[in-house]
């Protein structure tokens, strides 16, 4: 019994070890996404020369949209009917989420308070 709980304490320390050279290593090992990203990750930093195709779907719709919309902007209610979406409260304050880490993230601009656009049609 004793040989079983050395060999079970000596994986826990190797367990620690390990986790311990990861959290120390260089903080390139956790990089945001560069290139096409997949649903449900996070948003990048645009950067020059970056397409939108390196936004998760969901984003690259908004986009999309927040581009092909009136040149003054949207609002949540507004790009959530035009998206296809109820216009209920829920959808339309995860589409602002969405829209506000566009904007934090460089692809999207918030011309007004709750009204958004794409930065290409706001540089226009």
């Amino acid at each position: 019994a004793l040989g079983v709980a050395e060999r079970e304490l000596q994986r826990l320390v190797d367990a620690r070890v390990t986790v311990t050279e990861v959290l120390a290593g260089p903080p390139s090992v956790v990089a945001e996404p560069t290139g096409s990203a997949v649903a449900g990750s996070t948003v990048p930093r645009r950067e020059t020369g970056m397409a939108a195709t390196a936004l998760a779907p969901d984003y690259q719709r908004i986009l999309s949209v927040l581009e092909s919309g009136a040149g003054e902007g949207m609002r949540c209610q507004q790009l959530a009917v035009a998206l296809g979406l109820e216009a209920v409260p829920a959808k339309v304050e995860g589409l602002r989420s969405k829209a506000k880490r566009l904007v934090e993230r460089g692809w999207a601009l918030q011309v007004r308070p709750g009204v958004f656009t794409a930065l290409a049609v706001a540089a226009v």
